[in-house]
């Protein structure tokens, strides 16, 4: 398929009309929307320390639409109200208008703005067709923050009501159901999860192994995007080949009370964010571990690194992505990788969530480059990069698979089909979900994976078998 000429959906081009939006679900319906909006935006605003953030953004210029040629979203479509400024307007125009002195009484003289059901349908829309990128925010020559605007305007929203079911249904089971992770996997499921990766990692390495589970007193406790467990077990066999490589293999566990790094409150609401984390906080307690350890996934990354600080307290336990720890491993010389297995053209897509404010750029690269002989970049990359296309939550909503692919990714692809890569290597779950919905839509020739995917690949293993057997034997199963 010509990716250049893949046209944007006309019907979400289309004016703002009135709809119904079924990917979401209201819980509180009701025909007085405005008045439900204003009242939950009051109580943000008094429980919170937005206030001081709005008023700064308000006395800027947030109509420059500099933003615009940054907005994946709108170099696909076009459509003003796509533009970042736009967005970040609507919702300063509510505050304006009814929460400071200034706009009231330019309301009760002049008119002007009011909010109306037809403005709460057009933020039901545009809050998210936005990826939550925040790559507009590293343009914006006033410094505002369109992304974190675009999450109040989602979390007051949450407040009434009004949220994408895909979300609401997993952070429920997530906080309130018997399983405590958004995937609904009983913790006898993880156990014999558990137990096939363990026979899985003595077919390919030769080495026998237990995985430790609510073990105390160790100095990592593991916490991956649940989904993992189901959908991506040689990333979580890469993360294990590492920690057994390294010597470390009696210093980590996992707990079977919360074992979900995965936390959607980041994408939408500040309530549900600090509930998850202490949720995870408290299985680090329970269990008298000393760091949080978490594997590949952006979101739970960045919720957890940004957030434990905040909410944690006294039990603020230190953060450190898997990532960090290959790394310090491979510098240290506690594992080694094997350069000659690895001769496919390699990429990095730079998840949003922690290459952004540029925490995880560099770490990744010099572990691949250390190992892959033709490891190629994309342009742009790091700080720069294009989002997948399904971030900020977007990528659980299925109802909009379409906006995902011909929209919200197709900066994406056209990098994708640019580089040409047999494998692009993406250390997220929710990156790694979109752009194979990307390859397969876009019929490219790569394999997506994550990073220790490959590096499991790669690593030699102590008293087992090497990369070049264990990479000989895995072309005769293919046969």
């Amino acid at each position: 398929m010509d990716l250049k000429n893949v046209s944007g959906n006309k019907a979400l081009n289309a004016p703002p009309e009135k709809k119904t939006y079924p990917y979401y679900i209201e819980e509180q319906p009701s025909s007085n929307r405005v008045d439900q909006f204003l009242c939950a935006f009051a109580a943000v605003l008094e429980y919170s320390d937005y206030r001081s953030l709005l008023d700064s953004y308000c006395t800027s210029n947030a109509k420059c639409n500099r933003c615009a040629v940054t907005c994946p979203v709108f170099m696909a479509t076009g459509d003003p109200r796509d533009i970042p400024c736009y967005r970040t307007n609507i919702l300063l125009d509510i505050y304006k208008r009814y929460f400071t002195i200034g706009g009231a009484i330019k309301a009760r003289f002049t008119g002007g703005f009011e909010l109306t059901e037809d403005i709460i349908d057009e933020m039901l829309e545009i809050f998210y067709r936005c990826t939550a990128c925040r790559r507009c925010t590293r343009a914006c020559p006033m410094g505002v923050d369109h992304g974190l605007i675009t999450r109040l305007g989602r979390y007051v929203l949450s407040l009434i009501g009004i949220v994408p079911k895909a979300l609401h249904v997993s952070v429920r089971e997530q906080l309130q159901g018997e399983t405590h992770n958004t995937s609904k996997i009983p913790k006898e499921a993880l156990l014999d999860t558990l137990s096939f990766l363990a026979e899985e990692f003595k077919d390919m390495t030769g080495v026998e192994l237990t995985v430790p589970v609510d073990q105390y007193d160790r100095d990592f406790v593991f916490f991956c995007a649940v989904s993992d467990y189901l959908m991506e077990p040689e990333t979580l066999l890469g993360n294990a080949a590492v920690l057994y490589a390294s010597g470390d293999w009696d210093k980590w566990t996992i707990g079977t009370c919360n074992y979900d790094g995965i936390n959607y409150g980041l994408f939408y609401s500040d309530w549900h964010l600090e509930n998850i984390i202490k949720q995870l906080l408290r299985e680090v307690t329970r269990l008298r571990g000393r760091n949080v350890l978490i594997g590949e996934c952006g979101h739970a990354s960045r919720s957890a690194h940004d957030f434990v600080p905040v909410f944690g307290g006294n039990s603020a336990y230190p953060v450190v992505s898997f990532i960090e720890y290959t790394l310090g491993c491979l510098e240290q010389g506690r594992i080694h990788l094997d350069p000659d297995v690895i001769t496919e053209r390699v990429t990095y897509h730079d998840p949003c969530n922690v290459a952004r404010s540029g925490w995880i750029v560099e770490q990744p690269r010099k572990i691949l480059k250390s190992f892959v002989k033709n490891f190629v970049e994309m342009e742009p990359h790091g700080q720069e990069n294009y989002c997948c296309g399904g971030g900020g939550g977007l990528v659980s909503v299925d109802e909009i698979h379409e906006f995902r692919m011909e929209i919200g990714g197709k900066m994406k692809a056209q990098q994708l089909e640019k580089v040409a890569a047999d494998i692009i290597i993406a250390p997220c779950a929710n990156c790694k979900k979109q752009l194979k919905e990307l390859v397969e839509y876009y019929k490219l020739p790569s394999k997506v994976m994550g990073l220790h995917d490959l590096i499991l690949k790669a690593i030699e293993i102590p008293g087992g078998k090497s990369p070049a057997e264990r990479k000989e034997e895995a072309a005769l199963f293919e046969i």
